[in-house]
């Protein structure tokens, strides 16, 4: 294989071995996070259990737990895989080194051969005496010391390549241990896993026997979700007339000022105030879409923009309800529907806005039971399930600030139910938050 061309494989070898190394870093992180979350589970778990409430609970928590281990699998998968490229060009290079060890090697031993057979002084000073003239003697006498030094310079390339042979065959050997302990980690989670999904099948069918019980309280909290979603589209159609009224005010006293001064009568703020507000009872509000202004529009696409990478709107937990229509846990020919995520978190956590917003509403649902609202231009976050609240309407919150505590409902969890609309259409809030 010509030089250049064992050359350029040998280039895009290390940069695409340094491009895996950042993915084998993210992977090792998120690795990190979900084993995080699957402890987290795991308490919680052990907390449903002693508390007995329902059974249901415990199915969720277990599912969840469930799909984090095969997070963890397709994780600790993708890790093996990696490494088994990096320990595929590592193996190149090995090679490439030994290839080229072999040949300096030789071309060396040559070269002892050569200088052995013309070691003596005598037979160097043959050589620069048996010369024709001066020039052809300095000629000799540089030749002699260039050929020296390449001796020399060969020596160190050799010992050179001989260790870097030495690191590669060390990196090597690391990179094999730690794909045996990544296949070991592997089988150990699926053995898990396969226990797991055993449990939950035993509890499942336990519970088979309460399905009219059970029915009834799915249709229920159906009923109070569709409830809350129609009390929340009220409020948000109201929050945009209202925004627009004030926008279409502002551009009204912008347009009674410039008649004023266009005409010969000159008419008091309260004189144009009373013009302006005749505009805009003349003209029609819209309450299905924001009419975004400038600085409006500017808060909207930042809000855009962060789309994927929102923080959660707790500081830790795991969703144990996704967005839209869905197979319930139990009954997977039952459909339910979620109008936004619902996040189970640790009793005692605060609710923290995702995004800097002003506050729109804050809804009391029950008297145990409250919700924030918080505009961000034409978007709309909704964060539900709070015993308290630490904001009030009008308030300018910025990222992760505390809105108010998340409430532990009566079966002993920490749910906080999150919402993303875009004027009054839902989005799916997992879309939006970082690493979900």
């Amino acid at each position: 294989m010509p030089k250049f061309l064992l050359s350029l494989i040998f280039i895009s070898l290390t940069s695409l071995m340094w491009g895996q190394r950042t993915q084998q870093e993210k992977l090792e992180e998120r690795k990190a996070q979900i084993q995080k979350e699957i402890r987290e589970n795991e308490k919680l778990l052990q907390t449903v259990k002693k508390k007995e409430k329902t059974a249901v609970n415990v199915i969720v928590i277990q599912s969840n737990k469930i799909k984090l281990k095969e997070k963890l699998i397709n994780t600790t998968e993708k890790q093996k895989k990696l490494l088994g490229n990096d320990m595929y060009i590592n193996q190149v290079k090995i090679n490439k080194l030994k290839k080229e060890l072999e040949i300096l090697k030789a071309d060396y031993a040559e070269m002892i051969v050569k200088s052995y057979k013309s070691r003596s002084e005598e037979s160097r000073a043959m050589f620069l005496l048996s010369s024709e003239n001066f020039l052809q003697a300095y000629k000799r006498a540089q030749y002699m010391k260039q050929y020296t030094n390449y001796r020399k310079m060969q020596g160190e390339e050799i010992k050179t390549k001989t260790g870097e042979l030495v690191v590669y065959n060390g990196k090597l050997n690391v990179q094999k241990t730690a794909k045996q302990k990544l296949i070991a980690e592997n089988e150990k989670e699926r053995l898990s896993l396969e226990k797991e999904r055993k449990e939950q099948e035993k509890l499942v069918k336990s519970i088979k026997k309460d399905k009219s019980k059970i029915l009834a309280e799915i249709k229920k909290k159906q009923q109070e979700s569709r409830s809350i979603d129609r009390q929340i589209d009220r409020l948000i159609r109201q929050a945009i007339a209202e925004a627009n009224r004030k926008a279409a005010m502002e551009r009204a006293m912008e347009k009674a000022k410039a008649e004023s001064l266009a005409g010969s009568k000159t008419e008091t703020k309260s004189e144009i105030k009373t013009r302006a507000k005749e505009i805009v009872s003349s003209s029609s509000v819209s309450s299905s879409k924001i009419e975004l202004t400038a600085e409006t529009k500017l808060i909207a696409d930042n809000f855009k923009a962060n789309r994927g990478k929102l923080p959660w709107p707790v500081e830790k937990g795991f969703v144990s309800l996704g967005y839209g229509d869905q197979a319930h846990p139990v009954y997977k020919t039952l459909v339910i529907h979620n109008s936004g995520v619902e996040i189970t978190t640790d009793s005692g956590s605060s609710a923290r806005a995702v995004f800097g917003g002003e506050v729109t509403s804050v809804i009391v649902l029950s008297p145990i039971n409250k919700a924030v609202m918080i505009q961000h231009g034409d978007f709309f976050t909704v964060y539900q399930n709070l015993s308290s609240v630490f904001v009030n309407k009008g308030d300018k919150v910025s990222t992760k600030q505390s809105l108010g505590k998340v409430r532990t409902n009566s079966e002993g969890r920490t749910i906080i139910k999150f919402l993303i609309l875009q004027n009054t259409t839902y989005n799916n809030p997992q879309s939006w938050l970082y690493n979900m």
